[in-house]
């Protein structure tokens, strides 16, 4: 289990924060909300003694306590100023999501923290910042603002991944990277977005309980694990492919969605940066997948272990999510 049963009230506390901001009436509800959340957040990240989780939880707790701080006193401008309160509350949600230009710290971040805190940092503390990012749609300024940052953060969480070594580092551009495609597809309706995150949340699961439970936080660490195996390697191989969006993997899914309603909207230029910046995340994709074709050739499969039946099928269990875009074409055709 990734977190001890004495810390199910925190989780429990956590996703309170995140519905009591959903379905807040007011600015001030919303921030109640995620001030519960990111208080629930902190002692799940420091779960050891560790100086690392301590640091990350400090720097965390500054960073989210600046966007509170930002949060609730717009809220409070909207009294007087309705418009200009609404872009620095927009500036407030994208710092607590680590949108482009407010990334800096959520790398990081997230290279003090291991798996299952990456998970929920990458996920599920995302959720409610997004759905307030949603009731800001309010006129087509705050629109094509969005568009802009999230096109920013395609262009950066794309060129930050690249020759970096650190797999938590390379998770976290690859967040930014998907969160620039979250954001347009809040731009163009809700629905789009909630499929989207959907899906990444699962194809995340399954990648970073695999490296949790393989302890792997480098590419040399890839290399040099004494529990690697062939089935491993492919399955790792296939989760990061679809995590990067390519066909036929379930993660290419969303993202031909949102294509194709980009497309409709004439929406041609964020389309060709989300394009370009998928095509590099790819890349630093491939990057990783190279050291297990290596590893599965038999001249280099030195550290390869024989692993059991039951090892392998639980395996392949928490990574069928990303074998369903697979199948999909078989119901196409029976339609």
């Amino acid at each position: 289990m990734f977190f001890p049963l004495s810390y199910i009230v925190f989780i429990f506390t956590l996703i309170l924060g995140s519905i009591i901001s959903i379905s807040s009436s007011s600015w001030f509800g919303a921030w109640v909300g995620l001030e519960l959340n990111m208080m629930s957040f902190i002692p799940l990240i420091t779960l050891k003694m560790n100086s690392y989780y301590s640091e990350a939880a400090l720097k965390y707790f500054l960073i989210q306590a600046l966007g509170s701080a930002l949060f609730i006193s717009s809220g409070f401008l909207s009294l007087l100023f309705y418009f200009i309160s609404y872009i620095f509350i927009l500036l407030a949600l994208l710092l607590k999501l680590a949108s482009a230009p407010f990334h800096f710290w959520f790398p990081q971040i997230m290279e003090g923290l291991n798996w299952p805190q990456i998970f929920l940092l990458s996920s599920i503390q995302k959720l409610a910042p997004m759905i307030l990012l949603s009731y800001l749609l309010i006129n087509s300024i705050m629109i094509k603002m969005i568009i802009f940052f999230s096109i920013l953060s395609a262009i950066i969480g794309a060129l930050g991944g690249l020759n970096l070594l650190q797999l938590r580092k390379i998770i976290a551009f690859s967040s930014i990277n998907h969160m620039s495609w979250m954001m347009i597809a809040i731009s163009t309706g809700d629905t789009f977005w909630f499929i989207y995150f959907f899906v990444y949340t699962f194809i995340l699961l399954s990648i970073t309980s695999m490296f949790y439970n393989l302890q792997m936080f480098t590419l040399s660490s890839l290399v040099q694990s004494d529990q690697n195996s062939i089935v491993h390697s492919i399955l790792i191989s296939f989760n990061l492919l679809s995590l990067g969006g390519l066909p036929p993997f379930t993660g290419f899914i969303p993202k031909w969605m949102l294509i194709q309603t980009m497309v409709n909207f004439n929406m041609y230029i964020p389309l060709f940066f989300l394009l370009v910046s998928a095509l590099i995340t790819l890349y630093f994709y491939l990057r990783i997948i190279i050291m297990f074709i290596l590893l599965i050739n038999p001249i280099m499969n030195f550290n390869m272990k024989y692993k059991s039946f039951t090892s392998n099928i639980s395996m392949l269990v928490k990574t069928s999510f990303n074998f369903i875009g697979l199948l999909l074409p078989i119901y196409f055709l029976l339609v």
